[in-house]
């Protein structure tokens, strides 16, 4: 599920009636997503905007230094994944609320730096906290799953010595796949 501004709670309201629908079917599933438009917002009222980097091949990477990381704790982990599980509950779905951290579901390494574009101009940033999904442990949803939960679970994920790491939720939820 993608964490864009057009999604409203309508949307949100009418895809817990289908996960409902599909527990009742016998159906296990797990809700991966984002809070991109959250984050924006939440980053740009703290002050801290977004900050949008390019590499040299034209990947686009958000840096997200200690501070940024803290927002994105408060959108993803906090607001959004909140707000999502109190919607599925509301619409008959046992939900429990997760990111990446919990119970190591998701570990991986930080990029040891960040190399492109920013404003037109050639950054090196090594202070980072991005990186990729190198583990994905089950254990816990599949404890939740057995239990009769729907796990909903976000970035961040567990880097080395417990650091959050952002990574992208299309990629966490492909890498649970």
């Amino acid at each position: 599920m993608g964490g864009g501004a057009a999604i409203g709670p309508e949307a949100f309201g009418r895809f817990a009636a289908d996960l409902a629908a599909l527990a009742a079917g016998g159906q296990r599933c797990v809700v991966v997503h984002g809070g991109n438009a959250e984050f924006n917002r939440l980053s740009e009222a703290l002050g801290m905007p977004p900050r949008i980097i390019t590499s040299a091949s034209g990947r686009v990477s958000r840096y997200t230094d200690r501070a940024t990381m803290d927002a994105m704790l408060m959108a993803y982990r906090g607001k959004v994944n909140a707000t999502l599980v109190g919607i599925f509950q509301a619409g008959g779905v046992n939900a429990v609320g997760l990111c990446g951290l919990d119970g190591a579901i998701a570990s991986g390494r930080r990029k040891a730096v960040l190399r492109g574009t920013e404003e037109g101009k050639a950054k090196v940033l090594r202070d980072d906290h991005s990186g990729t999904i190198e583990r994905i442990d089950t254990r816990l949803l599949t404890l939740l799953l057995d239990g009769g939960y729907l796990p909903v679970l976000t970035p961040p994920i567990l880097g080395a010595g417990g650091v959050p790491i952002n990574v992208d939720g299309d990629k966490l939820a492909l890498a649970l796949a």
